[in-house]
């Protein structure tokens, strides 16, 4: 079988052990460091004469780096990768230069729609939460209003909609699949207004909801923002979370944004500070993700 002749794992890759000791078929030599380089130099030093790269989002792997190792083939990143302009590999340059870049999609999912349900549920019948309305709510009819609508957002849509509450969504592309099973597309300003809850799923650096969606959206809401990060203008969302009547609810500090640690304390800003997506069958579908994506990259190289 084909193998890098060095393999290298900067920072931390996230890869379950039974997935570090298949690594060993794929590479002669393995060289981990566990923690994050201190500077370009230190990472241009660990990486050296290395083939092949490992990163999860950190350390950043900008095009200066990459011109120094010029034996590598191969960048896996062991994270989401949803475009080239939000990634911390410098991949326009990687590909440039005959490196092959691969990240990875869709593995921490099941965990953030559990999450929702979870938070939700404990909201509407007021479980260790106060509850929202005067009486204990069902998801039943609930009105659910989903702002991006990729596979994070239809598998919890589809377990909403399997306990009863009424979907919509906004999204670049109306999805047919969905529409037959009666969830259906809204134009952005009119899902705000319609919805009782809004749960945000986009791309990492899109943000779609400023001042005129908070406007359409209003007061006495419930939001979720599951992106990696802010789905949201700062200012808006701030005011927005200091009206009393407002829930947000976000499992990262990351998904709430640079406004955390002055609005942590309120009660209405619910987060764990805890990634709902990274569970135990999550850093397996990871593993073997980074894998396949290894055994693709040795083919082609």
């Amino acid at each position: 079988m084909k193998k890098f002749r060095k393999l290298v794992e900067a920072g931390a890759s996230g890869l379950q052990d039974w997935a570090e000791k298949e690594l060993c078929e794929y590479a002669e030599i393995i060289e981990k460091h566990p923690n994050l380089p201190s500077s370009e130099d230190e990472l241009v030093s660990w990486t050296g004469d290395a083939d092949a790269l490992l990163v999860r989002t950190l350390p950043k792997v900008p095009a200066s780096v990459i011109k120094r190792c010029s034996n590598l083939k191969y960048i896996g990143m062991c994270c989401s990768l949803y475009s080239k302009e939000s990634a911390n590999v410098d991949i326009s340059y990687a590909e440039e230069h005959g490196i092959t870049v691969y990240g990875i999609r869709d593995y921490g999912d099941h965990g953030v729609t559990e999450y929702v349900i979870y938070q939700l549920v404990r909201i509407l019948h007021g479980y260790d939460y106060p509850m929202w309305k005067k009486r204990p709510l069902e998801l039943t009819k609930l009105k659910v209003g989903f702002v991006g609508f990729g596979t994070s957002g239809q598998l919890t849509a589809r377990a909403l909609l399997h306990l009863g509450s009424d979907i919509k969504y906004f999204a670049r592309t109306k999805k047919e699949e969905a529409e037959k099973e009666g969830m259906h597309f809204s134009p952005l300003k009119d899902l705000l207004s319609w919805a009782d809850v809004v749960i945000t799923c986009l791309n990492k650096n899109v943000i779609l909801l400023h001042e005129e969606e908070f406007k359409a959206l209003g007061d006495g809401k419930i939001m979720f923002n599951t992106s990696i990060g802010p789905a949201s203008d700062m200012n808006e969302l701030k005011k927005w979370i200091e009206n009393d009547s407002n829930i947000f609810c976000s499992d990262t500090v990351g998904g709430v944004g640079e406004i955390y640690e002055e609005l942590k304390d309120r009660k209405n800003l619910i987060c764990p500070c805890a990634s709902a997506g990274m569970t135990e069958q999550a850093y397996d579908l990871l593993s073997r993700k980074v894998l396949d994506n290894i055994k693709k990259a040795l083919t082609e190289i």
